[in-house]
């Protein structure tokens, strides 16, 4: 095991317990290894490591059970510099498969590049609240549905709305609340299977002038070096939910 991943592993071991880092990181030639050492690499860009305290990719792709030998879809990954991207592909190449779905693709019609019925896993980071701008919400839900043979994992990640107000159907300030979300996935045939508080932050209020955007990294409204932005840059990235939905075996 290499230094730098020690080290990821060491500093697993102090924020989330010894229990959590045995989930991950399995033996030292296991694939928890294997992908913490993806997540270290030097060839990941630095804006995107820096981001890696707020994103958690270890612990939330752990979370989510991903496996080297899988066939995962990402939804809307961002293009080659995706955030992860970046630690799926990689991770992926030597004996599984990685698909991105770009937002330029027909999703949620058809895909041409993904085989329907048979993905182990099917992947949303911070994408949800784009998807409800143009198609009805639960279009999108039920071409994941179909995307993943029974088993599958539908993992999601996005920013947590405030639950004492109704869903904006627009998402206009970038919020989707978790109940809108188990909703949908409910209706595509989806089973809750678990939650995890690893990319949770208290410190957001969801009350910003330009809503998520008001944050890291987008900080929409604010100059630097101003109290204003000090702010938000104190507050970090926003609070999120993460959950994981299974496929019912037939």
């Amino acid at each position: 095991m290499t230094k730098v991943v020690l080290q990821i592993l060491l500093l697993s071991v102090l924020l989330h317990g010894p229990a959590a880092v045995a989930r991950v990181a399995g033996d030292e030639e296991g694939p928890g290894a294997r992908l913490a050492a993806v997540i270290a690499g030097e060839d990941r860009p630095a804006a995107q490591r820096a981001r890696d305290r707020y994103r958690h990719p270890l612990e939330t792709l752990s979370f989510f059970d991903v496996a080297p030998t899988m066939t995962v879809v990402e939804i809307w990954p961002g293009g080659q510099g995706g955030y992860y991207r970046r630690i799926l592909e990689p991770y992926l190449a030597p004996g599984g498969r990685y698909i991105p779905v770009p937002q330029s693709s027909p999703f949620p019609d058809p895909v041409p590049t993904v085989p329907y019925g048979e993905v182990d896993m099917v992947l949303v980071f911070r994408a949800h609240g784009f998807m409800i701008y143009d198609r009805p919400a639960q279009a999108y839900f039920d071409a994941i549905h179909a995307m993943l043979r029974p088993g599958g994992v539908f993992g999601i990640v996005d920013h947590k709305g405030d639950e004492a107000g109704p869903q904006d159907p627009r998402a206009r300030n970038g919020y989707v609340n978790e109940s809108h979300v188990l909703e949908m996935a409910r209706k595509a045939g989806f089973r809750l299977e678990a939650r995890s508080d690893v990319n949770r932050n208290p410190k957001d209020t969801k009350d910003h002038p330009r809503g998520v955007y008001s944050l890291p990294p987008t900080l929409s409204g604010t100059l630097p070096f101003t109290a204003a932005r000090a702010r938000f840059l104190a507050i970090g990235e926003s609070d999120r939910f993460t959950l994981r939905f299974r496929k019912p075996a037939e």
